[in-house]
């Protein structure tokens, strides 16, 4: 039997019996936890002695220039509640509408660990790019023994997989996937699709939940007068310098590009309007992603 891939048990307890509220998330047999909290709910926050520890917090919430993307601000406290009571009072973090506090349920984090901790997320967010970072600075990585860099290293790793079960993907790497254009895939990573319609020729793959148009994709520049949908996210792409000239009529992708689904993808890469699963084709047969899809599916029995 393969246990490379071990399941895992994560208990989310909704503290106020709201969907919406304040929560607590934990991994069977981890010392940490994390507790998630809207910014209106901090005087509750307040009453749980765990935002009293030694711990790590991001402020976290909509770019205020790119709704289409999370705003984190990292930070690291002895009393990680007064840390959060000085950030209300302040200005600058108006972005800010839900709180993440992560410590130990057994208290051992130290300030020194915390400093590991703090530096390693910023690293981290900074280097997946999936969210805007609003630290200004840097803070250099504590020195701990080789030991404590193991464990705490291995505390990273559970948050990393307890943070995208609450919806928040800042610390996942974005899938990449490493060919020339037109080039073979790997075959783990699945079928290719395509489009190929109005002068420009896409292919992209379908890695875990995103769809990733491939680098050297072409997307057309002129967008239709109606098109509206997924439109802000064309527009960061070619802002942020991965969609560039290709030529008079077409935006060519500079790097693999990860997209919630295959409409978002198919937006982007046509700029109108577009449903991606009959857009896109699998390549060498033709056949849409949505009936590629179906027949992943068990066949329907005659009883139904």
């Amino acid at each position: 039997m393969n246990y490379s891939h071990q399941g895992k048990t994560l208990r989310i307890y909704l503290v106020d019996g709201t969907p919406t509220g304040m929560l607590r998330a934990e991994i069977i047999n981890w010392t940490g936890q994390v507790i998630v909290a809207p910014r209106a709910s901090l005087s509750e926050l307040a009453t749980r002695d765990e935002s009293k520890r030694t711990g790590i917090y991001l402020l976290v919430g909509q770019d205020p220039e790119n709704a289409d993307v999370m705003q984190v601000y990292v930070g690291e406290a002895d009393n990680v509640l007064k840390r959060l009571t000085s950030h209300n009072r302040d200005q600058k973090r108006d972005f800010w509408t839900r709180t993440i506090v992560i410590v130990s349920k057994d208290e051992n984090l130290t300030k020194s660990h915390v400093r590991y901790l703090e530096s390693r997320i910023i690293e981290m967010i900074r280097n997946v790019g999936r969210a805007r970072l609003d630290n200004k600075d840097e803070p250099d990585a504590c020195l701990l023994p080789e030991p404590d860099v193991a464990d705490m290293e291995f505390f990273l790793d559970q948050v990393k997989m307890i943070l995208p079960v609450l919806s928040f993907e800042f610390l996942q790497p974005k899938p990449i996937i490493t060919i020339e254009e037109r080039g073979s895939v790997p075959t783990d990573i699945g079928p290719v699709f395509v489009i190929e319609q109005v002068g420009v020729l896409a292919r992209a793959v379908e890695v875990g939940d995103e769809f990733v148009v491939l680098k050297g994709s072409t997307a057309r520049k002129q967008a239709t007068p109606a098109w509206k949908g997924y439109r802000t996210k064309r527009d960061q792409l070619v802002q942020d310098g991965l969609l560039v000239d290709a030529t008079e009529d077409n935006y060519k992708f500079v790097q693999d590009i990860a997209f919630p689904s295959p409409s978002s993808a198919a937006n982007s890469v046509l700029a109108r309007q577009s449903n991606g699963r009959k857009e896109w084709t699998m390549e060498g047969t033709g056949e849409t992603y949505a009936d590629w899809q179906e027949s992943q599916l068990p066949p329907k029995s005659s009883e139904e």
